[in-house]
């Protein structure tokens, strides 16, 4: 019988090199399934500019593109750590899938819908939930009452329902979970905040991951890989941190304004400094700061 305390390999890692694989596309399929709220069967992984995996790419944006039974396009994401301008960030990713599906002189039928689904393990912003989910609607300025676009109609200009077009972006705010997991959904958000499976699970896709996620099935060389993966996102989570803690303080004792802008700016300087000195590339250092390329090449 197989130990309760098996350790599994956690889903950012498995989605880079792991999921990919069309043998493993039921975990893939069941973590959709579960987060989407309907059935999801993926045809195949896309590969474009937007999901290349140099981590110098500009483009780097995506971790995994596919596209499901219905020819719609899904985007997962996973952010580890602290990004400016992350919510321009995906909608940037949504408008390239958006585009790369559709040849010019097409007509805009073709558009394909798109989900965008965020897994988070960064603070955006308040709320009191720990799953999100958004897409464009048309609200009366003066009423306040939702338009609903006419379709059904013989000669209707609209041919589809907006939900139908429009991009649907989900936030999975993981740090936020704390719940016991009874549900499938609640299984998963147990899972990818700290890597647990209950033996018995039933819920979609976590069966597949108990047998083909396991950390000690990975040669020694790609444990190694792992391992040092997730040292990096520590010690930039801890760097990230002190920085911000330290501009705080620094802030306050100064008790002005002044004070408080010239303590964030050391604390980026000084998060920069550590980063660059951990070898993290000046293009992804500049995405956790806010400096330029050429800011960060003269630290």
């Amino acid at each position: 019988m197989e130990e309760l305390q098996d350790k599994y390999i956690r889903f950012d890692w498995a989605i880079k090199r792991l999921l990919r694989q069309k043998a493993n596309f039921g975990v893939l399929e069941g973590f959709l399934t579960v987060f989407l709220g309907e059935k999801v069967t993926i045809i195949e992984i896309l590969e474009s500019e937007s999901n290349q995996q140099s981590i110098d790419d500009k483009f780097n944006r995506v971790d995994i593109k596919a596209r499901n039974s219905k020819d719609e396009i899904i985007i997962i994401e996973i952010q580890n750590t602290r990004e400016l301008y992350y919510l321009e960030r995906i909608l940037y990713g949504v408008a390239k899938a958006i585009t790369e599906h559709i040849s010019l002189g097409e007509r805009y039928y073709k558009v394909k819908k798109v989900y965008s689904i965020s897994i988070l393990y960064f603070d955006i912003g308040k709320g009191d939930d720990y799953l999100y989910h958004g897409q464009n609607h048309f609200v009366g300025v003066h009423t306040g009452d939702r338009l609903q676009v006419n379709v059904k109609e013989k000669d209707a200009i609209v041919q589809r329902m907006p939900a139908e077009v429009f991009p649907e972006y989900i936030l999975i705010r993981v740090n936020e979970f704390d719940k016991v997991a009874v549900t499938p959904l609640e299984e998963w958000m147990k899972y990818l905040k700290d890597g647990t499976i209950r033996p018995d699970t039933t819920a979609p896709g976590l069966g597949e991951a108990r047998e083909k996620l396991k950390y000690y099935s990975m040669t020694s060389k790609e444990r190694m890989a792992y391992d040092e993966h997730l040292s990096a996102i520590m010690i930039q989570n801890d760097v990230l941190d002190s920085a911000k803690l330290e501009g705080k303080i620094e802030g306050r004792a100064e008790g002005r304004a002044e004070g408080k802008a010239e303590g964030r700016a050391e604390g980026i300087i000084k998060t920069a400094q550590n980063l660059k000195q951990l070898g993290v590339a000046s293009k992804v250092i500049a995405q956790a700061t806010g400096l330029s390329e050429d800011e960060i090449m003269r630290l």
